[in-house]
């Protein structure tokens, strides 16, 4: 399968535009994103679990990054409610087991570097935020490394950021609010892509969070 596979395109995906599907197994569906693969694949998706599903041993041939969007995921390690974002290097393996809550995750497969072997948890929701490049714009930093950049970004109501000079490939999902750029409004849930750096400048009249990763893309 090759979804969404152009990585020299610019692509919007919104609330209205998911499509879910099932997943092998039971009570999980998957809105994908983009990939390119079959079942083992380089993938951006979106994961949604019912209340007490749960997913085979697994082991992550090619890394796993993900935050939760709503829930609380759990596997043998530990219990990661909403907000939490985790990087599991290529290697690690797990069991993933849901709760009476369900989950959502937005999740990253198969796009690690071999010597990207950190493995990080964060509770986005405690973590200090430190000021961004314009007023009433704050970061949270995640991960860091040659080729990738991961952070929370946090627009107050009201905030604009001048994004003219950014030559490097992002991707963006709206996690909470509405972000407005030049390719309209942009509800939570909206997932952004693009091979230099989207749109002249973006702000948010009510606020809104976005994760953000940029200089990762294979172009």
């Amino acid at each position: 399968m090759r979804l969404r596979a152009d990585f020299t395109r610019r692509e919007v995906v919104r609330p209205e535009d998911y499509e879910w599907r099932s997943s092998p197994a039971s009570g999980v569906d998957r809105m994908m994103l983009d990939r390119i693969g079959e079942e083992v694949a380089r993938a951006t998706t979106i994961v949604r679990f019912a209340p007490n599903s749960a997913f085979d041993p697994h082991t992550h041939g090619g890394g796993e990054e993900y935050l939760v969007l709503e829930g609380v995921f759990s596997d043998e390690f530990g219990d990661y409610p909403a907000g939490t974002y985790v990087r599991n290097p290529i290697g690690t393996r797990h069991t993933p087991r849901i709760g009476p809550e369900g989950a959502t995750i937005l999740v990253k497969l198969c796009q690690f570097d071999e010597n990207d072997t950190e493995q990080k948890v964060i509770d986005t929701r405690t973590a200090q935020f430190q000021p961004g490049r314009a007023p009433g714009v704050s970061e949270l930093l995640l991960h860091d490394v040659p080729g990738e950049r991961v952070r929370m970004v946090r627009f107050a109501p009201g905030a604009r950021l001048d994004t003219a000079d950014k030559a490097t490939s992002e991707e963006i999902f709206v996690v909470e609010g509405v972000l407005e750029d030049d390719t309209g409004r942009c509800p939570a849930g909206t997932w952004l892509r693009s091979p230099d750096g989207a749109g002249k400048s973006r702000g948010s009249q009510d606020g809104c969070l976005l994760y953000v990763k940029t200089g990762h893309l294979p172009v």
